[in-house]
């Protein structure tokens, strides 16, 4: 076995040395790791007009009518619930309802790109490369990005991840939109309930009548019921 004292030490020249090379590590302050500069250019023109008429005759008529009783864990008591409706509804609708929505809509949408700014240096100037020039059809748009970066960046100041992303869309939307309601109606709802209860209580009695009697008559007599909904939409999207 050999002594390790006896191990040849292999030394390291001073011509190795001389050739070592060291790059010093800059402020905590001015290191970064994550840098990213987004550039948002969105031109939008919305436009929607909306007309819309609604005429209407109606006769409503909902009677109601309701009678409760309980009792709850009362020995030989009696719960009686009585609800009695009589009556006589009659509903007549004589007339016209008429709705006219005339719409006339003159849409000039115009969208242009402007001026991309380079996210690099914070500035407004000409579209940068990668994202799309002042976009003047309608409905289109493109989005660049240049993402550099890596270990020797972070060492010489700059960022593990630098980012610069441009996005410049223009849209150009309407909608349009027109509308007629006319309705005539009669409408009745008579509501007739009783509700009795013995809960626990042995020996109890528990009556509940709801005896409804009603006359009911609905008439349209010469009713018309018109609805009209012109539309002269003119939209030029540029």
């Amino acid at each position: 076995m050999q002594n390790p004292a006896d191990a040849r030490v292999d030394a390291v020249s001073m011509d190795e040395i001389d050739a070592e090379s060291a790059v010093a590590l800059p402020n905590k302050e001015v290191l970064s790791l994550l840098d990213i500069n987004a550039n948002v250019d969105l031109g939008l023109d919305l436009a929607a007009p909306v007309d819309l008429a609604v005429a209407a005759n109606l006769n409503v008529a909902a009677p109601i009518e309701a009678a409760a009783s309980a009792n709850v864990l009362s020995p030989d008591a009696t719960a009686v619930g009585v609800a009695e409706q009589h009556g006589t509804l009659d509903q007549t609708i004589s007339g016209s309802a008429t709705a006219t929505a005339p719409q006339h809509a003159d849409v000039s949408q115009d969208s242009t790109g402007g001026q991309a700014v380079d996210p690099a240096a914070g500035t407004a100037g000409a579209t940068p490369e990668g994202a799309a020039a002042g976009a003047t059809e309608p409905a289109t748009g493109a989005t660049g990005a240049d993402v550099t970066g890596g270990a020797s960046n972070l060492l010489n100041g700059g960022s593990l991840l630098d980012a610069n992303v441009n996005i410049d869309a223009n849209a150009n939307l309407a909608a349009p939109i027109d509308g007629a309601v006319a309705a005539n109606a009669n409408v009745a709802a008579p509501i007739d309930a009783a509700v009795s209860a013995n809960i626990g209580s042995a020996g109890a009695t528990a009556e509940a009548l709801a005896p409804q009697e009603l006359d009911i008559h609905q008439s349209l007599d010469n009713v018309t019921a018109d609805a009209t909904a012109t539309q002269d939409a003119s939209v030029n999207q540029q």
